[in-house]
C-alpha cells in the first residue's frame, strides 16, 4: 500500500515574518480588545508607578554631586527664558535635547531641589526598564510575550546601591538609550504580521526612515555617544541588508529602497544635528569641549579587558567583589545570571545574525559596538576613581542587552523549562529592590556647607573645588551660589567647565568670599592654590574654619580681580 509523500516544512523562528489575514470575527470581539487593551495599559501603568516610587527611594539612597547639579542649574536656566543657554561651558555632553529638558519640567513643579536629580534619574531607569520590557515582547501576545518581558525588565530590574550612582542618579550617557529603544520599537512595525495586515505597510513604510532621521538628529545633538549606540550600527545593517538584496539575492535596485532610506536618515540626520548645534553656538548658545576620538594603545588593552569586566558587574548589580561574604555578596552572584543570558543572546544573535528581524540585528550590532568603543576607550581607566565608574560610557549595553536576551531566549528557555527557576531568580531580585530601597536617604554631601553658608548670609561667593561649586547651590535650593574657579600661576580664573560665564561678571553680580577644600591637613594657606588666592585678591580679612572647608571672607567684590 503506497503511502502519501510527506512534505517536510522547516520551523519558523519567533522573529520570522508570519503572514496573517484578517477575518470578520464575532461582534463581541471589539469589546473584548478594547478590554484587554484598558487592562494592558492599566498593567503597564501600575508597573510604571510602582518601579518609579521604589527607584527614586533607591536613588535617594545615595547622594548627589556637581556633575548632577551642573544639569539642574542648566534646567533652571532654561526654565527662566535661556532656551540657547547663553554664556553656558559645557562638558564634552549636552543633553541639550533629553535629560535638560526633562529637568527642566521637574523643577518647574519641584523647584531647584536636590532631589531633582533623584527624581530624574529614577524616572530616567523606569522609562528604560518598561521600553526595554515593551521591546522584548516585541508582537508576541500571551505566556510568549509576557516571558519575553518579564525576562528583559528582570535583568534591569533591582540595581544595588553600587549601581545607583551609575544608572540611576545624574544623566551621562544612560538615558541615551532611550532613542535606541524608540527606534527598534519603530523597525519593530515594519514587516508582516497582524499590525502589517491591519495598517498595510507598503503604504506607511515610508514613514520608518523619517522617524529614524528625527530620532537621529534629537539624539545626536544631546549625546555624541549615539554615533556609535544608534548611528553606526543603523548604517551597517542597512548597507549589508541591501548588498544581500541586490548582489547576493540578486533583487532589483528598487527592493532596497528602504535599506537605502535608512541609510539617508542616520546620514542625514547627523549632519542636520551638527548643523543644530553650530547654529545654537553662532547664536551665542552653549559650547561644549570636544570628544576625543584618540582609541587606546596596546599596553592598556589588557586594563580596558579587565575594565570592561569590572564595568559589566557594575551595570547588572553583579559587583560583588571586595563585599564580605554573606546575603549581598550572594544577591551579587545571582546578577551574573544576568549578564550570562545577555551575552548568550549575543552570540545567538551574531551566529546568524542576518537571518533576525532588522530591529533584532540593530540591537545585537548596537551592544556589540558599545563593548568594542568602550574596549578600545583610552579613558576606560581612570586613576583616582572608583572601579566601574566609567562603565556609564557603555550603559547602552545594559537596555539594549536585556531587550534582545528577552526577544530571543524566552522560548529557549521555556522549551527546557528553566522559567521557573528564573522566576525564582526574579523572586530574590526583586527581594534586593526592596531591601535597597527601604533603606534611609542621605542627604546631599554638600548640604551641611550649604546650610551654614545661608544661615551667616554669605549668598555669593567662589571656590576652588569642582565637587563643591554646583552641587552646594542646588543643595541651597538657589540661596546659596558658588561658582567653580581654577588657580594657577597667573591667579584666579573662571574655570570652563559646567559654568554659565555671566556668574562672573562684576557688573551684575558680588562675590565677597571664597570656599577652599581642605586637600590636605593644616592651615589654609598650606592648601593647593592658597598663593594665587592671595596673590590674586590679597589677604582675606576674615576666615572661618569648618569641616573640609576653609571660608575666606574680603571686604571688596572679588570678581572685578579674576584673570
Amino acid at each position: 500500500m503506497s503511502r502519501l509523500p510527506v512534505t517536510l516544512r522547516p520551523s519558523r523562528s519567533a522573529e520570522m515574518p508570519v503572514r496573517t489575514e484578517e477575518r470578520p470575527g464575532p461582534r463581541h470581539g471589539v469589546g473584548r480588545s478594547a478590554a484587554r487593551f484598558v487592562f494592558t495599559a492599566a498593567g503597564w501603568l501600575a508597573a510604571a508607578v510602582a518601579l518609579f516610587t521604589c527607584y527614586l527611594h533607591l536613588s535617594r539612597t545615595v547622594s548627589v554631586n556637581s556633575d548632577g547639579a551642573s544639569i539642574a542649574l542648566q534646567g533652571w536656566s532654561m526654565l527662566h527664558g535661556n532656551l540657547l543657554l547663553h554664556g553656558w561651558v559645557l562638558a564634552d555632553v549636552s543633553f541639550y535635547t533629553t535629560e535638560v529638558p526633562q529637568y527642566m519640567l521637574i523643577e518647574h513643579f519641584n523647584g531647584l531641589k536636590p532631589d531633582d536629580m533623584h527624581i530624574a534619574g529614577a524616572l530616567t531607569y523606569t522609562i528604560l526598564v518598561l521600553l526595554a520590557a515593551w521591546v522584548a515582547k516585541g508582537r508576541a501576545r500571551g505566556a510568549e510575550g509576557w516571558t519575553r518581558a518579564a525576562l528583559a525588565a528582570g535583568i534591569m530590574i533591582a540595581p544595588p546601591v553600587g549601581s545607583v550612582y551609575v544608572l540611576m542618579l545624574e544623566p551621562d550617557h544612560v538615558g541615551s538609550a532611550v532613542p535606541v529603544l524608540l527606534l527598534v520599537a519603530v523597525l519593530d512595525l515594519v514587516g508582516t504580521g497582524t499590525w502589517a495586515a491591519r495598517w498595510n505597510p507598503r503604504s506607511w513604510r515610508w514613514c520608518v526612515p523619517l522617524l529614524a532621521f528625527l530620532l537621529v538628529v534629537w539624539a545626536v545633538i544631546a549625546d555624541p555617544v549615539i554615533l556609535i549606540t544608534m548611528v553606526g550600527p543603523l548604517i551597517l545593517v542597512a548597507v549589508v541588508r541591501g548588498y544581500r538584496r541586490l548582489v547576493v539575492l540578486r533583487q532589483r535596485f528598487w527592493t532596497a529602497w528602504f535599506e537605502v532610506a535608512l541609510v539617508a536618515a542616520a546620514l542625514l540626520g547627523t549632519f542636520a544635528a551638527d548643523r543644530i548645534v553650530a547654529a545654537i553656538r553662532a547664536s551665542g548658545g552653549y559650547k561644549v569641549f570636544p570628544v576625543t576620538n584618540q582609541l587606546a594603545w596596546f599596553d592598556t588593552i589588557v586594563s580596558n579587558v579587565q575594565a570592561t569586566a569590572q564595568g559589566l558587574l557594575v551595570l547588572f548589580g553583579a559587583n560583588f567583589a571586595g563585599h564580605r561574604a554573606g546575603v549581598i555578596a550572594a544577591v551579587g552572584l545571582l546578577h551574573v545570571i544576568g549578564i550570562g543570558l545577555v551575552l548568550w543572546a549575543i552570540f545567538a544573535a551574531l551566529r546568524h545574525l542576518w537571518r533576525w528581524k532588522l530591529s533584532v540585528q540593530l540591537m545585537a550590532v548596537s551592544v556589540s559596538f558599545a563593548l568594542l568603543a568602550y574596549l578600545l576607550d583610552p579613558n576606560a581607566v581612570v586613576v583616582g576613581q572608583p572601579e566601574g565608574w566609567t562603565s556609564r560610557e557603555m550603559a547602552a549595553v545594559l537596555p539594549l542587552g536585556a531587550a534582545l536576551a528577552g526577544r530571543l531566549l524566552a522560548r529557549r528557555l521555556r522549551r527546557v523549562r528553566l522559567v521557573p527557576a528564573l522566576a525564582a531568580v526574579l523572586a530574590v531580585y526583586l527581594g534586593g529592590l526592596v531591601f535597597y530601597a527601604t533603606r534611609p536617604p542621605v542627604p546631599a554631601d554638600n548640604q551641611a556647607l550649604a546650610n551654614w553658608l545661608a544661615r551667616h548670609q554669605f549668598h555669593y561667593g567662589l571656590t576652588t573645588g569642582y565637587w563643591t561649586a554646583n552641587e552646594t547651590t542646588v543643595d541651597s535650593s538657589g540661596r546659596v551660589a558658588l561658582r567653580y574657579v581654577q588657580t594657577s600661576g597667573k591667579g584666579v580664573s573662571p574655570s570652563p567647565w559646567e559654568i554659565n560665564l555671566g556668574w562672573y561678571s562684576p557688573r551684575t553680580h558680588i562675590a565677597g568670599f571664597l570656599v577652599l577644600p581642605q586637600a590636605v591637613a593644616g592651615s589654609w594657606r598650606q592648601q593647593p592654590g592658597a598663593g594665587a588666592i592671595v596673590h590674586s585678591f590679597g589677604r582675606p580679612a576674615q576666615t572661618f574654619s569648618l569641616p573640609d572647608y576653609t571660608v575666606l571672607v574680603w571686604n571688596t567684590n572679588v570678581l572685578s580681580r579674576l584673570t
